[in-house]
């Protein structure tokens, strides 16, 4: 089985490549190849009892799927995507790469032809909802995006579930909840601040609070969005029917009881790094955002969220701290 993974080099697509090449299968079928692909050049490849290739290109450019799809891959990861605050300031760019991208991969698999049809996961977005939200959302309400983010995403749902009904594709678009405690160093995204409050305290440095501290969300951690676009890719498509996207589960919780989490797993003194200083525009963009889900559908299909906020931080302790970090912890 060939891989291709679209937005390699980003956490998600990182974290994905580690566990295929742990695992070494996917849809009970031996994986003998993994090309990762992204604009910017990827970490080192782990450790594999396989060929892992690595291409920089820009999907965006006319030609360049074709020179990845020459040799046909069986399952498509499409995480390749510029993040909500950068979509939101760059209005082309988001265009150009969070739709055009996924409209040239869709064409370059069609003109294929000759009965290829691989299997498609694409990471959607919760953003493809806009406000006023009912008090939890559920699987029949409608999406009507409030940021360019959101509604580049919705568009990508919309190809894929019609390129899908016509056979090019088997494809799949997972509404991802926000992913926290991102590692490494804050982005560009709107929701940073929710991975950046957990994530500098606990090994010492500040952090700023953009918006108030009732603010709820809808969060997963990044191993379960990984077990989530792999259980994805398993997954019996002809479960699904037409309705190629699904609100994946999470946990919801406020700014002030992902505080809380902090403090009892890492006490008081690691809490007050917490600085507050209000940002308009982040702030509006969080408004327009879903805080809750009852993701049924999602649930029905196998899909498996956090158990709540402190497993989410305990995860981000274990997976990129070793354990460790600057405070007693609870681990």
């Amino acid at each position: 089985m060939h891989i291709l993974v679209l937005g390699a080099a980003g956490m998600l697509g990182s974290k994905l490549i580690t566990k295929l090449a742990m695992s070494g299968s996917l849809l009970s079928t031996q994986i003998n190849r993994i090309t990762r692909q992204d604009v910017v050049l990827a970490p080192p490849p782990p450790t594999a009892n396989f060929q892992i290739d690595t291409q920089m290109s820009d999907l965006s450019q006319e030609g360049e799927f074709e020179k990845l799809l020459d040799d046909k891959p069986d399952v498509i990861f499409h995480l390749a995507a510029i993040v909500s605050g950068e979509a939101e300031a760059d209005f082309e760019k988001g265009y150009r790469t969070n739709f055009d991208g996924t409209r040239l991969l869709l064409e370059s698999i069609r003109l294929k032809g000759k009965g290829y049809c691989p299997k498609l996961v694409f990471t959607s977005s919760i953003a493809v909802f806009g406000a006023p939200f009912p008090e939890a959302i559920d699987d029949d309400f409608f999406t009507t995006p409030l940021t360019s983010y959101g509604t580049q995403k919705a568009m990508g749902e919309l190809l894929i579930a019609d390129y899908s009904r016509r056979g090019f594709i088997d494809g799949l678009s997972l509404r991802m909840p926000t992913v926290c405690v991102r590692p490494g160093k804050p982005n560009k995204a709107a929701s940073g601040f929710f991975s950046n409050i957990i994530r500098e305290p606990l090994v010492g440095l500040t952090a700023n609070l953009p918006v108030s501290a009732d603010v709820r969300h809808w969060h997963a951690s990044p191993r379960t969005a990984i077990n989530m676009l792999i259980h994805a890719a398993n997954l019996d498509s002809s479960l699904v029917g037409h309705r190629r996207a699904i609100s994946m589960p999470g946990v919801s919780c406020t700014v002030a009881e992902q505080i809380a989490a902090l403090k009892t797993i890492a006490g008081s003194d690691c809490v007050k790094l917490i600085t507050k200083e209000p940002d308009a525009t982040i702030a509006k963009i969080v408004s327009g955002w879903p805080q809750n889900f009852n993701p049924q559908r999602a649930l029905a299909l196998g899909f498996k969220p956090d158990k709540d906020f402190e497993e989410i931080i305990r995860i981000h302790i274990e997976d990129e701290l070793q354990g460790k970090t600057n405070w007693t912890t609870h681990v």
